[in-house]
């Protein structure tokens, strides 16, 4: 898969795609009927997918609190994985933004990308303001000269399948719930980091990683399937995850922290991809370290019980 990153400087090899447009966070089921519409609407061209970085409500709300299921490089990889050629990252600038829909379209969609065919969800909104509709574009498309298929919104049983209710399920404590949205596990994906080593002192040594950028799941214990993605310990393992900020030690920032079964091993610096299954119970305090140890065989017994079972 190639990576363009600039409207205004692509190569000829690179021009003429039938592209999906839009954030794709999470890549969910919705996401994938999308591109699937991409992929047969123009089955010569090349199948790509044009999205933004930052997401555009990272640009408008910086302060506001991380919402996004998947970083940049995750989202990438999962395109890759669903046979996307062309992955169109464009800058999501002052510039961009400030763009009437009229000009997007002729501008980045048209003459910059060369597109051959676009599809979008029937909620899409471009241009500045969110001025531009679905509708719009298939208008534009047919002055411009490239094709326009407006995809439908897909249903999860009552519910329309979404980013929003994704992260909903996940900050309620229902990974299965956001993982029928998705298509696939919700995974949280990153290096090992260094931590304070309270695990390997209570003997669960875990894999620290950063929760920065993300949406955080509901705080508290999760059956889990790790992929070790890289190194002399490559592969998938089973395990018990605490996601939160570890109340019994203080005030400390949120993260997720993974015990792998029947692992021994140094994955510092490691890439690690942690798959959320099944949720346990919230953090909690404990009277005494003796007390949490209990609970964590607890956790590991009953983690060990739901996953054998998949």
């Amino acid at each position: 898969m190639r990576i363009i990153r600039d409207y205004k400087y692509v190569n000829k090899a690179d021009r003429g795609a039938s592209a999906a447009i839009g954030n794709f966070d999470g890549v969910h089921l919705g996401h994938q009927s999308v591109i699937d519409i991409a992929r047969s609407a123009a089955p010569d061209a090349p199948l790509g997918i044009v999205t933004f970085e930052p997401h555009p409500r990272e640009f408008f709300a910086p302060e506001a609190p991380p919402f996004r299921l998947t970083s940049s490089d995750t989202r990438a990889h999962r395109l890759e994985k669903l046979g996307v050629e062309r992955l169109y990252e464009l800058p999501f600038n002052a510039t961009l933004s400030g763009l009437t829909p009229r000009a997007f379209a002729q501008d980045v969609i048209a003459d910059g990308l060369g597109l051959a065919h676009v599809v979008i969800g029937a909620d899409f909104c471009f241009g500045k303001g969110r001025a531009g509709t679905a509708q719009d574009l298939k208008a534009f498309g047919a002055e411009m000269g490239f094709g326009v298929t407006i995809a439908p919104l897909i249903q999860n049983g009552d519910a329309q399948v979404s980013s929003t209710s994704i992260r909903n399920a996940l900050s309620e404590g229902r990974p299965r719930d956001a993982a029928a949205m998705l298509g696939h596990w919700h995974r949280i994906d990153g290096p090992v980091i260094g931590g304070d080593q309270r695990g390997r002192d209570l003997g669960f040594p875990t894999a620290n990683m950063s929760l920065d950028g993300l949406h955080p799941p509901k705080f508290g214990v999760y059956a889990v399937l790790v992929d070790v993605l890289e190194g002399p310990h490559k592969g998938s393992y089973h395990g018990a995850a605490s996601v939160g900020v570890r109340p019994m030690f203080g005030i400390n920032k949120a993260n997720i922290e993974t015990f792998l079964f029947d692992f021994s091993g140094d994955l510092y610096g490691t890439e690690l991809s942690v798959a959320l299954v099944d949720f346990l119970r919230p953090e909690e305090n404990y009277d005494s370290i003796e007390a949490l140890v209990a609970q964590i065989d607890k956790d590991c017994a009953q983690c060990r019980a739901i996953l054998s079972a998949l």
